[in-house]
């Protein structure tokens, strides 16, 4: 099995985590900033919640964490079966390395600036890479 597809995968679980203790750190300062006790905290309270509550740079990390708990699952998924499957190649590395490339492009865009035409445009390259990938997995398996 060749595993080089394996590695921008495990680099995107890496930044995954690097962006959860982004949020949490950003969000946790904010709640201290604004004076909000979470001791007092209803039952169930989520994170939406905090909409409109915290800033909304502070609330964008958050929005980029759900959205790598998203589409790169397909990711994930695309790539174990190109490489259970032995149709790993080059071309197809350097795709993979892209998509992840553009995710975290991506990530910092929409946690610090977040313009959304230009935010979307990146989703739109890293979705390009993601369809070619998975036409890829597709044709591995049907044959």
């Amino acid at each position: 099995m060749d595993r080089t597809i394996l590695a921008p995968a495990a680099v995107l679980v890496a930044w995954s985590l690097f962006m959860l203790l982004w949020l949490a750190i950003s969000r946790f300062s904010a709640i201290a900033k604004a004076g909000i006790d979470m001791k007092n905290a209803p039952p169930g309270g989520r994170g939406q919640n905090l909409e409109g509550v915290l800033p909304d740079e502070v609330n964008w990390k958050s929005h980029n964490y759900a959205h790598l708990m998203e589409q790169p699952t397909l990711f994930y998924a695309t790539v174990l079966i190109l490489a259970v499957t032995g149709a790993v190649t080059p071309m197809l590395v350097k795709f993979a390395w892209a998509y992840v490339a553009l995710r975290i492009i991506h990530s910092v865009y929409q946690s610090v600036r977040n313009v959304v035409m230009v935010r979307f445009s990146i989703f739109v390259l890293a979705t390009v890479c993601l369809v070619v990938l998975a036409i890829h997995a597709l044709l591995a398996t049907l044959q």
